[in-house]
C-alpha cells in the first residue's frame, strides 16, 4: 500500500509545489529587491511545519511518534480535558484537532517532536533528493527505528506526496504484523512458563545446596580452627624438629579452607545470577499473559458477533421471506448508521429494510455534506457507528448532536455486518450494550 484510501488535500490551490510557491511569493517583489539563487535554495530548503502537513497524516503522525504519557501532559495546555480522567482516545482526538486547526497547540506538539527527534532530523537532513530521503526511511525501518524517521521524513524540505504517501502505507502494513504476532505470543508464553518453573524448581535445589555447603563449611572451619590451635599448642611444646612439620601441615589445612571458601563464593554468584535471571523471565511472563488477556477478550467478542450473524444466517434459511428474528427489534424504527463501508452498508440497508425498520446511511462527510446528518439525528430512533470507519470530526459532531436531541448512539467494534448484527441481539434481548467499543484497530479512513 503506497498510498492511503481517501482523497489527499492538494498540496496548493492551482497545483503548484511548495517550491514553485514559494518561488513566486519570493518573485513578487520589486526587481531591484530580486532574490539571490541562494534566498531561493534556502527558501526552499525550510522543513514543513506540523500544520502545514496534509490533515489526513496528522493522526498517523500523534499517534506513532508522541506517547499517551507526553500528550497527557500536553493537551490539557490548550484544551479542557482532564489530564487525570480523559481516556486515551480523547488524548488522542484532542491532540490530532489541535494540529489540524494550527495555532499555539500545534507549534507545542512541533516543538516536542523537534526536541525529541533533534537526532533523527541531522541525519535526515543529509538527504538531497528523494531517492536519499527513502534509503534512509528503508535503513530506519529495517533497524526498527520507526517514529524517529517518521518525523524526520514527514516534514523534510524534500519529501513529496509520493514520498510520503509510501512510509504512510508502510507504517499502516506494521500494524497488521501485530495482530498475526499474537499467537506466537501466545505459544511463547506457555514455553516461558514451564521453563520459569523449571527455573523455580533448580533456584531451590541450589539454595539447598547452598545451605548444606555452608554448614559444612562451618563445621570444617571449626573442626581445622581447634586442630590448628591443638596443633599450635604442641608445636609449642615439641622440639624444633617437629615444629616444621607441623607448619606445613597448618599451611595444608589453611589451603584446604581457602578451596572451600573459593567454592561457597562460586556458588553464591550462580544463584544470584539464577534469581536475576528468574526476576527476567517473569517480568517477560506478566507482559505476554496481559497480551494473552486481552486477544481472548477480543476473540470473545468476535465469536459473540459470529454467533449472531449465524443466528441470523439460520433464521432466514429456516423461515424464508419472513422478518429477520435477530433484526425484530428495529421493525417500525428509524437507524441512522454514520461511516462504515459501501459493501456493508449495502447489506445492512437490505437486513433492516426486511425487518420492517428504515435505515440511513451517512458516510461522515467523504461524499455526503456533514450538514445532513446533523439534519438527519433528530428524527432518528437510535444511532450507531463504526468506530474503525468514522473520522474524529464526524464522531465528536455525531455525539454533541444525539446528547442535544436525546437520541441513544451505539458505537460498533467494525464496520462488519456481524459487528451490527450482534448490537441488535444484545438491544432486542434487553441486554446493555457495551458503553465503548472494545480496541479495534488505529486504522481509520479518514485520519489512516
Amino acid at each position: 500500500m503506497h498510498a492511503p484510501p481517501f482523497r489527499l488535500a492538494q498540496t496548493s490551490r492551482a497545483g503548484r509545489s511548495d517550491d514553485d510557491a514559494t518561488g513566486s511569493r519570493l518573485r513578487a517583489t520589486d526587481a531591484c529587491c530580486a532574490p539571490s539563487a541562494e534566498q531561493l535554495t534556502q527558501a526552499r530548503r525550510r522543513r514543513a511545519r506540523l500544520a502545514e502537513l496534509d490533515p489526513h497524516l496528522h493522526c498517523s503522525v500523534i499517534g506513532t511518534c508522541l506517547s499517551t504519557h507526553e500528550l497527557r501532559k500536553l493537551v490539557p495546555r490548550f484544551t479542557d480535558l482532564d489530564r487525570q480522567h480523559a481516556s486515551d482516545l480523547e488524548i488522542h482526538h484532542a491532540a490530532v484537532e489541535l494540529a489540524i486547526a494550527g495555532g499555539p497547540g500545534s507549534k507545542a506538539l512541533h516543538k516536542a517532536l523537534d526536541e525529541r527527534y533533534a537526532g533523527a532530523i541531522r541525519r535526515f537532513d543529509q538527504a538531497r533528493d528523494e531517492d536519499a530521503l527513502l534509503a534512509l526511511w528503508n535503513e530506519s525501518l529495517k533497524n526498527g527505528d520507526i517514529p524517529p524517521a517518521y518525523w524526520a521524513l514527514m516534514t523534510h524540505p524534500y519529501a513529496t506526496m509520493p514520498v510520503r504517501q509510501a512510509a504512510f502505507g508502510e507504517l499502516h502494513m506494521l500494524s497488521h504484523l501485530v495482530g498475526a504476532a499474537n499467537r506466537a505470543d501466545i505459544r511463547r508464553l506457555v514455553a516461558l512458563e514451564e521453563e520459569n518453573a523449571a527455573l523455580r524448581d533448580k533456584v531451590e535445589r541450589q539454595q539447598n545446596r547452598l545451605r548444606e555447603i555452608s554448614a559444612q563449611r562451618d563445621t570444617v572451619i571449626e573442626q581445622l580452627t581447634e586442630q590448628v590451635v591443638r596443633l599450635t599448642a604442641q608445636a609449642s611444646r615439641q622440639p624444633s624438629a617437629d615444629t616444621a612439620a607441623l607448619t606445613d601441615e597448618v599451611q595444608a589445612l589453611q589451603r584446604k579452607l581457602t578451596e572451600a571458601d573459593q567454592r561457597v563464593a562460586l556458588h553464591t554468584s550462580r544463584r544470584e545470577a539464577a534469581e536475576q535471571r528468574l526476576q527476567q523471565e517473569q517480568g517477560t511472563v506478566d507482559a505476554l499473559r496481559e497480551s494473552r488477556d486481552h486477544a481472548l477478550s477480543l476473540l470473545r467478542v468476535v465469536q459473540s458477533e459470529c454467533q449472531a450473524l449465524e443466528r441470523a444466517t439460520l433464521d432466514a434459511l429456516d423461515q424464508p421471506g419472513a422478518r429477520r428474528a435477530q433484526l425484530a427489534g428495529v421493525q417500525g424504527k428509524r437507524v441512522v448508521y454514520v461511516g462504515g463501508r459501501p459493501g456493508s452498508n449495502a447489506a445492512l440497508k437490505a437486513l433492516v429494510s426486511s425487518a420492517g425498520g428504515e435505515f440511513i446511511v451517512h458516510d461522515g462527510g467523504l461524499e455526503d455534506r456533514k450538514g445532513l446528518l446533523a439534519a438527519a439525528l433528530p428524527g432518528a430512533d437510535f444511532v450507531v457507528f463504526p468506530v474503525d470507519c468514522i473520522d474524529h470530526d464526524s464522531m465528536n459532531m455525531l455525539k454533541r448532536v444525539c446528547e442535544r436531541h436525546q437520541v441513544e448512539y451505539y458505537p460498533l467494534r467494525t464496520a462488519s455486518v456481524a459487528s451490527f448484527i450482534d448490537l441488535m441481539t444484545r438491544l432486542q434481548t434487553g441486554g446493555t450494550a457495551p458503553e465503548s467499543a472494545p480496541r479495534a484497530s488505529a486504522f481509520c479512513l479518514r485520519h489512516g
